[in-house]
């Protein structure tokens, strides 16, 4: 894989396909490797927080996570498409439905996880589903929470607590886990369980989805406030 460093942070230049084939890598190895979906909001965040700077360095995979990541690898020469989050948890989960892997879906509000759960298993009816929770991203129950989904014998999970929330708790819990890929994942299950739409096929395929959300969900405004600082920088290639 090509590796970009976007405001000096890396990100993969793979699309779907090339990821989805990363993964099966992983997943065919061990041991348990994290794999983060990368947007503006996480490069800006990695250029103020060391920690999670530390955190995209170590991932094994590094997706463009949406129009914006995406866009500031095809001005690297990058050709690669982006590669939503929510379209990752599906195909993921249709790989481990192939290869008889077992999936576990980890975080969101009480029910949402199972709720996604059940839509998943709809559309890829052969899955394999280890386990599913809202569980805790707080430090203090970590060996709980991972002791359970360590228990389940699960070959992957997807962790939905938001970043930078998600991928810590990877990194910290990485070495207690049976699982050869941990996937950081955001919104993605309020998404597959109904609880909040997606935008339509076509706003996503134009670059729109965050326009959508942002009038769905005002709060997000201040956390998109970054996107022009993000665009600046990207345009005038300042580290």
């Amino acid at each position: 894989m090509r590796t970009v460093s976007v405001l000096g942070s890396p990100v993969d230049c793979v699309d779907m396909s090339e990821a989805l084939a990363e993964l099966e890598r992983l997943l065919e190895a061990g041991p348990c490797r994290l794999v983060v979906t990368v947007n503006p909001e996480s490069l800006m965040r990695a250029r103020r927080d060391a920690e999670f700077a530390d955190v995209l360095r170590e991932a094994a995979l590094r997706v463009p996570d949406g129009w914006g990541a995406a866009w500031a690898l095809r001005r690297a020469g990058c050709t690669a498409g982006a590669v939503p989050g929510a379209d990752l948890a599906v195909e993921v989960a249709g790989l481990c439905a192939r290869r008889g892997w077992s999936l576990f879906l980890l975080g969101g509000e009480p029910g949402v996880a199972e709720a996604a759960g059940a839509r998943l298993r709809g559309l890829h009816p052969g899955l394999r589903l280890a386990g599913c929770e809202a569980g805790s991203p707080a430090v203090d129950d970590d060996a709980e929470v991972a002791g359970r989904v360590a228990a389940s014998g699960a070959d992957a999970v997807l962790v939905a607590y938001g970043q930078p929330r998600q991928e810590l708790w990877i990194r910290r819990n990485a070495a207690r886990l049976p699982a050869r890929v941990a996937i950081g994942v955001g919104g993605t299950f309020d998404y597959l369980s109904g609880r909040v739409p997606r935008a339509p096929a076509w706003m996503r395929s134009h670059g729109l989805e965050w326009l959508y959300r942002l009038v769905r969900q005002p709060w997000r405004a201040r956390r998109m406030a970054v996107l022009p600082v993000y665009a600046l920088l990207v345009l005038t290639r300042r580290g």
